[in-house]
């Protein structure tokens, strides 16, 4: 099952879908009210007994623009250098334990939606195409028998950076949380259709450029090892996100580093989950 979200009829809302062709029939449509990801897995087994019966009911929405599946998360974690060629093309150290910092939930934007660069914030904007891990249900204190029973479904994501507020900051965030900096979509896969996160191909392109080729098969810590992490300490709650590294292959890896600009399209895909497309466009708001 794809749990996205669209404007249908003037009004955004959460859509399923079952079917190979994106047929997405609006959860409105079966008697569903949802406003935030969360409320969608409260009502996951309830949504998908319902858009089973209807069968080949009208009210499908198709050839509709999907945005950002993700409402209201309580919080998005994110790992760094977590592939091992990553951490070499950036003459970094292989962490001992998951290397942890936030994005902001209000960096969030959709699949087709343009990221925003503001070239007096930064002069260094690049791309991380990454696995996201949406949770489903509280989990605090996970083991690795039990994690990914936690998991609801995953997406594609792009941890968009500023590189040079990334080395200059003490700390990641907020080089990691500028206004669009987390594209995420084009859909959240349940994890049923999963049933292993660590073999599936995930990729970059810049303009058409291939920049990232590899696998979650590569990741230093897995998705089952940073749930047991990041649960020893904190509750995590339905709907929030897990970014699990990316990689190699970012701009700041290449010889010399080539960083994005106005007009530059990045897409991610991974295996099974789809493909984002995000292209870079001036911050509206900065005054010329």
């Amino acid at each position: 099952m794809k749990i996205g979200r669209a404007d249908i009829a003037g009004s955004p809302g959460f859509v399923v879908g079952v079917g190979a062709d994106d047929p997405w029939t609006p959860l409105s449509a079966i008697g569903v009210e949802a406003a935030t990801t969360a409320d969608v897995i409260a009502n996951a087994s309830r949504i998908a007994e319902r858009v089973t019966s209807r069968g080949g009911e009208s009210d499908i929405a198709s050839g509709v623009r999907l945005s950002c599946p993700v409402v209201q998360p309580s919080k998005i974690l994110a790992i760094g250098l977590n592939y091992m060629e990553h951490i070499r093309e950036t003459g970094a150290t292989r962490p001992e334990r998951p290397i942890l910092f936030a994005k902001y939930p209000s960096s969030l934007t959709g699949p087709t939606d343009p990221v925003w660069l503001d070239q007096e914030l930064t002069e260094q904007l690049d791309y991380e195409a990454e696995l996201a891990v949406v949770i489903g249900r509280p989990s605090r204190r996970l083991t690795e028998g039990n994690a990914l029973d936690h998991v609801f479904g995953y997406a594609v994501a792009n941890d968009v950076s500023a590189r040079d507020w990334q080395r200059k900051d003490p700390q990641f965030s907020r080089s990691k949380s500028y206004d669009t900096f987390c594209p995420i979509g084009p859909w959240l896969t349940t994890a049923d259709e999963v049933p292993d996160p660590q073999v599936l191909g995930i990729r970059s392109f810049v303009n058409g450029e291939s920049r990232q080729n590899s696998t979650t098969a590569h990741m230093i810590f897995t998705v089952v090892d940073l749930l047991v992490y990041l649960s020893a300490s904190m509750t995590l709650y339905p709907g929030d996100v897990i970014l699990t590294g990316t990689p190699p292959g970012v701009g700041l890896g290449r010889t010399p580093p080539q960083f994005l600009a106005v007009g530059d399209q990045v897409d991610c895909e991974i295996d099974h989950l789809g493909r984002i497309e995000n292209r870079v466009i001036a911050d509206p708001q900065v005054r010329l």
